[in-house]
């Protein structure tokens, strides 16, 4: 069992003790599958924590078949030794990306383009494939969102599309950089400002915006590969030109700003920040069918979508109304909205079916 914290909670957690408010009114039984309303209701009643199960196993006298039904794809997963040793690989190479940046920022050291390259490159071939990567990191959102761990993530996911586009191994490598060193100039912005839980002023939305330039200033003096200066500078930069921070056109943007801007908006969406929680990655592939044409590379957003859908196949979640089930086939004309085999063994076509979507992947 584990005690969190009530901003802690994710939709498909589920409780091993039952919740009560202040005034003893259960609110919630043991063993029940957290929704975003129950989440939502839970903070109306100022409940601080809840008691959540680790995995199936915390059962409190549940027979095989009761806990059976909470085993879902995720917890699977993340009780596979394969997931462990990825995890300590991954912590190590987020640390050895925190000191090189600190490295340059504070003690002016160059980067050494080699050994992040050689860091970010081991962790995909020693563990991922195309389908299990997004598996891999979904399922680590939980233990760092930091901005270091963000970078790799974009750094594999860049990787990832760069392979499904049949880039060459050495353009693969600068990618690889690029999507490692794009955020960089955010290690130059007021902590207090990126970490803030409240909205931003207008000045300090400003602020934030300032990161695109800062990291290109940073590694102007670095001997690179001028796409990853430019991937720095352009990955907020938009092909309907409303990016910043010049408000290029598409014609304008380096090729690796408008990949890298895809992994970039797809972690940054589906990670936890201190304002948000993050989103089902259903929901952003929703937003990019809905504008991705007219913010991104055409061949770049239908590649990454078209790919990106397989990887949650066999995947278990949670729909608006509690149901449960895995995402068992894809519409080609709607992705977001997939065919699910329910636990009731009954089939639900999300296409055919706008009062339901998925919830969260569980």
């Amino acid at each position: 069992m584990n005690k969190t914290a009530i901003k802690d909670l994710q939709a498909g957690m589920v409780t091993a003790m039952p919740v009560h408010s202040k005034t003893g009114q259960m609110i919630l039984p043991a063993h029940s599958l957290l929704t975003t309303q129950q989440i939502s209701r839970l903070e109306f009643y100022g409940i601080e924590w809840v008691t959540i199960q680790d995995d199936a196993s915390d059962s409190d006298g549940n027979d095989a078949s009761e806990q059976e039904e909470f085993v879902t794809y995720a917890q699977r997963l993340r009780k596979s030794r394969e997931f462990h040793m990825f995890k300590v690989d991954y912590n190590k190479k987020t640390e050895v990306l925190e000191s090189s940046i600190n490295d340059l920022i504070l003690q002016h050291i160059p980067v050494d383009s080699n050994t992040l390259i050689k860091q970010v490159s081991s962790l995909y071939s020693n563990h991922l494939t195309s389908l299990s990567v997004f598996d891999m990191l979904h399922n680590m959102r939980q233990i760092d969102d930091s901005t270091f761990a963000h970078s790799i993530n974009v750094a594999l996911i860049s990787r990832m599309m760069g392979e499904w586009l049949h880039f060459p191994d050495e353009d693969l490598d600068v990618l690889t950089l690029a999507g490692l060193l794009h955020d960089i100039g955010k290690c130059t912005i007021d902590a207090k400002v990126l970490k803030k839980p409240e909205s931003l002023t207008p000045q300090e939305f400003d602020e934030i915006k300032r990161h695109p330039v800062e990291g290109a200033k940073l590694l102007s003096s670095q001997s690179l590969d001028r796409r990853i200066h430019d991937a720095a500078l352009m990955h907020h930069e938009r092909c309907d030109g409303k990016g910043y921070p010049s408000g290029l056109s598409a014609a304008e943007i380096s090729p690796f700003a408008k990949l890298i801007a895809i992994a970039d908006v797809y972690d940054a969406m589906t990670s936890n920040r201190c304002y948000r929680k993050g989103l089902c990655p259903f929901e952003v592939i929703a937003t990019f069918e809905r504008e991705g044409l007219e913010k991104y590379d055409t061949e770049y957003i239908i590649t990454f979508l078209t790919r990106i859908i397989d990887t949650y196949m066999g995947n278990s979640v949670l729909l608006n109304d509690g149901s449960i089930g895995n995402v068992v086939m894809v519409n080609s004309q709607w992705l977001s909205r997939p065919l699910i085999h329910l636990a009731n063994n009954e089939y639900v076509n999300l296409a055919k079916r706008p009062d339901l979507y998925i919830q969260a992947i569980i």
